[in-house]
């Protein structure tokens, strides 16, 4: 069902609420994981939720460019720009799931989607940019999975949470 909320305009209101969100994702972007992967997609997966699939998938883009910026890009620039861009296309996908069926469902589909397809997705990219391959697969499709549930998973139970104190 598609909440109300979200229909909204891009107003001065919204646009406000996304540049929080997005320095929100930049102080998520100083917890990392390993490398580049932080809790920078929480905000992200956020703003999917509260404000439109489109508007999240910014916030996860920017909050990628954000957390690759302060590890030094540890797999090069362009292939933090595929994942930037992965992470626009993988936060709207969850948004539009979420508003659609369930949060459980779409708690699953964005944390495979932004854990193992990912980090498969990364194979091709790297071995033309000329390293990492199907080890830098296995190294990153787990901790990129955990972290991705967990920022999921946040960004639900805040959305969750909000919604209650509307009510």
């Amino acid at each position: 069902m598609l909440q109300q909320h979200t229909k909204k305009k891009y107003n001065i209101k919204t646009m406000t609420q996304i540049a929080m969100l997005i320095a929100l994702s930049m102080i998520g972007a100083t917890i990392k994981v390993q490398g580049s992967i932080a809790f920078d997609s929480m905000a992200g997966f956020f703003a999917a939720l509260y404000i439109s699939p489109l508007a999240g998938g910014m916030v996860g883009l920017l909050g990628h460019l954000l957390s690759a910026t302060t590890a030094g890009f540890p797999m090069t620039i362009p292939m933090h720009m595929l994942v930037a861009f992965q992470m626009l296309v993988f936060i709207y996908i969850f948004g539009w799931v979420y508003e659609k069926t369930s949060s459980w469902i779409a708690i699953l589909v964005g944390t495979f989607l932004n854990g193992p397809v990912g980090a498969l997705l990364a194979v091709p990219v790297s071995l033309m940019l000329g390293f990492g391959g199907w080890p830098l697969f296995l190294m990153l499709w787990m901790p990129l999975t955990i972290a991705s549930f967990i920022n999921i998973v946040l960004a639900t139970v805040v959305y969750k949470g909000i919604l209650r104190g509307t009510r």
